[in-house]
């Protein structure tokens, strides 16, 4: 075993030591005098940081208003439901706002830019919007976010698309927490919840006469909001409830709240729900041998509820937010757009409520980039839409200041007839016998 020369190996060691550390002090000096090489290849000197380091500061970094934007093309990305429960709703929203884009780039695109769409499937689930749409934005980088679906999801995703300053455009949801004037971000088409629920309530009592009402809901965001406004339209007319039943959101248990509701013997149920639920609901009413009138809510998927009922639709009413989706005579020429749209995209589909609305919200962002020429930018893209009169091909959207973020007020009466199919209403007197 070699032993230890103390004197000889400390003035060794000492001298490592004090070798290392004048390289160090020279590095330093050098560092300070030439400035600081970063990882990026770059240098950044002493005059570039603050002079407090200790005090935190915010960065002046304008929104990234080139992301999603190129020379030849605007790209936009879709949270929604494309599995679960509500999936023909996603489906629905993405036909519509893919034929809208088609439209437009078949024609040579907006300003000489092509339009495309990035969807993400969040099955109608918060927690998976919230990634989505930080995915979207931040890994995709898109211009705008456009045809979510749903009040739970959407409560989740504003708030990211808000801190990121990245425009939210034409959800599915009437939900009154999209229509906050606070929200600078987010643009609504569609006619609220309150409105679609105080149509029901009025049609109800002057239509019909009827005076026992009982609600339904799914008992989330989206279904509160469908309850508060209910709630709000009785109580207009100095009443209240009859009874109260709820189910839980992608569940089919529904038969708990549908016995809750019957114990008052209700003349009619509004439901806020989903088509799966909401038909199973039905068809267990059916069933029991409950009479009342069922009223749903435009979110429910209209198409996709008819079909899930079959020959126990009739009668069956739905009110809707956009015009009749099949062209007649009298329908706004926008309608008849949409179906040459429709067919030009996807051949096989059926026309129907949910892919008219998207395609109106793809119709209605295109109407934002028209606005901005080539200069496009997401500033100038909201203000396009803003504080304007939009008139899609006859179906008008009103923003009457820079905090109304609604465009449409209309509420449509539809019911399902014998055959299962949709015919279109003035008063709910006009019942299929």
């Amino acid at each position: 075993m070699r032993l230890l020369r103390l004197p000889t190996d400390i003035l060794f060691l000492v001298g490592i030591i004090g070798g290392v550390f004048l390289t160090f002090i020279v590095s330093i000096s050098v560092w300070f005098v030439l400035g600081r090489v970063d990882i990026t290849g770059g240098t950044t000197s002493m005059d570039e940081f603050p002079e407090h380091p200790s005090s935190p500061t915010i960065a002046s970094t304008p929104h990234p208003v080139a992301m999603g934007i190129t020379g030849d093309k605007v790209v936009f990305g879709q949270s929604a439901a494309f599995s679960g429960r509500a999936q023909e709703l996603g489906i629905g929203m993405q036909l519509g706002i893919l034929a809208a884009f088609k439209e437009a780039n078949d024609n040579g695109g907006v300003h000489g830019r092509k339009l495309e769409l990035i969807p993400r499937d969040d099955a109608y689930e918060p927690e998976a919007a919230i990634a989505n749409t930080t995915g979207l934005i931040d890994d995709e980088g898109v211009f705008a976010l456009i045809g979510a679906v749903g009040t739970p999801t959407s409560r989740s995703a504003v708030p990211v698309a808000e801190s990121k300053g990245v425009p939210y455009i034409g959800a599915f949801t009437g939900a009154g927490l999209l229509r906050d004037d606070d929200l600078k971000y987010v643009i609504n088409l569609r006619a609220s919840y309150n409105q679609e629920t105080k149509t029901m309530v009025t049609r109800l009592t002057e239509d019909l006469g009827i005076q026992r009402i009982s609600i339904l809901y799914q008992d989330d965001s989206y279904g509160l909001a469908g309850y508060h406004g209910v709630i709000a339209a009785l109580e207009d007319l100095d009443m209240e409830p009859a009874s109260v039943g709820v189910y839980t959101r992608n569940t089919l248990a529904v038969k708990t709240g549908l016995l809750d509701v019957n114990r008052a013997a209700p003349q009619a149920v509004i439901v806020i729900g989903a088509y799966e639920p909401v038909a199973e609901l039905i068809l267990w009413a059916r069933h029991l041998g409950i009479n009342a009138v069922f009223m749903n809510i435009s979110f429910v998927g209209s198409n996709a509820l008819a079909e899930a009922l079959g020959p126990e639709g009739k009668g069956v009413f739905v009110t809707q937010v956009v015009p009749f989706p099949l062209p007649t005579e009298d329908s706004p020429p926008v309608v008849h757009s949409y179906v040459q749209a429709l067919e030009d995209h996807a051949p096989d589909a059926a026309p129907g409520f949910v892919s008219l609305e998207g395609y109106l919200a793809g119709r209605l962002a295109i109407a934002g980039l028209e606005r901005c020429g080539r200069d496009l930018d997401r500033d100038c893209f909201l203000a396009g839409l803003r504080a304007t009169r939009n008139d899609l091909d006859g179906f008008d959207l009103l923003y009457e200041d820079e905090d109304d973020n609604q465009g449409s007020d209309a509420v449509f009466l539809t019911v399902i007839d014998r055959d299962g199919n949709y015919r279109a209403i003035e008063t709910l007197r006009e019942i299929v016998p």
